[in-house]
């Protein structure tokens, strides 16, 4: 007979003063977290972007080529982290689609940790769904997640990876927290309701990637009122939570 296993429930850590946000495209952290990223900046919480792929193959138009995309998908990243309050994006301009969780990768988020010093890390899920769930996990993402993960432990925070990181001036740092999205099994949820008309008007500015606004309003909010019934919350969004304290 097996027994369940009870996961805990974790809550944001605290103080919370800086958070990185960790994602492959531009649009990646306005569809997984863009009313939590709202409420972190209406608490004063500077939150910054790690951007990781160029974005340039999202898209179904012949006539449109990557570096026309990508420059696209720039800007209107731009235009949805302004919404939400965000401070910085760095773009590490990698080919979309193509992403590997190499040690390139690696170095070069673990150089963003330490340079910005967050004490939460956002990122996402390095594992691929297998939940029946449509969306099964873009490669990138999954290399993302894995790569980001790795960064954080051991290669953002132990002094002799990446030592060339020294050289160039960035300390190691320890991150305190790690939230990942869309997973199976959250132990973190947000309410996000005072914040939730935020999150969809920066979620509005991705036009290249909307064809119907509507629907992908209607699905999102149908999403985050699933993920909130069970907690008592209106509207959420759920994590994974990691405490590395």
């Amino acid at each position: 007979m097996h027994r369940m296993i009870e996961i805990e429930k974790h809550e944001l850590i605290s103080p919370l003063e800086r958070a990185l946000v960790v994602i492959s495209h531009p649009d990646d952290a306005e569809f997984a977290a863009a009313a939590t990223i709202a409420s972190l900046t209406r608490a004063g919480v500077r939150v910054d972007y790690v951007v990781t792929t160029d974005g340039g193959k999202g898209t179904e138009d012949p006539a449109v080529t990557p570096e026309q995309l990508a420059a696209t998908r720039i800007a209107e990243q731009r235009a949805a982290a302004d919404v939400l309050g965000v401070t910085e994006i760095v773009h590490l301009g990698y080919p979309d689609g193509y992403l590997l969780p190499s040690l390139d990768l690696r170095r070069d988020i673990s150089r963003q940790i330490r340079r910005f010093r967050p004490d939460l890390v956002i990122t996402q899920n390095p594992q691929r769904r297998l939940d029946h769930n449509p969306f099964i996990g873009h490669p990138d993402h999954l290399a993302t997640g894995e790569a980001t993960l790795a960064s954080v432990y051991p290669a953002a925070r132990d002094f002799l990876n990446f030592p060339e990181l020294v050289s160039e001036g960035f300390e190691p740092w320890k991150v305190r927290q790690v939230l990942l999205s869309g997973v199976e099994q959250p132990n973190l949820w947000i309410d996000v309701s005072d914040t939730w008309d935020v999150g969809l008007e920066a979620l509005r500015r991705h036009v290249s990637q909307i064809d119907d606004p509507d629907d992908v309003e209607k699905r999102v909010r149908e999403r985050a009122e699933l993920i909130g019934a069970p907690q008592g919350m209106g509207l959420a969004q759920a994590f994974a939570s990691i405490i590395l304290e």
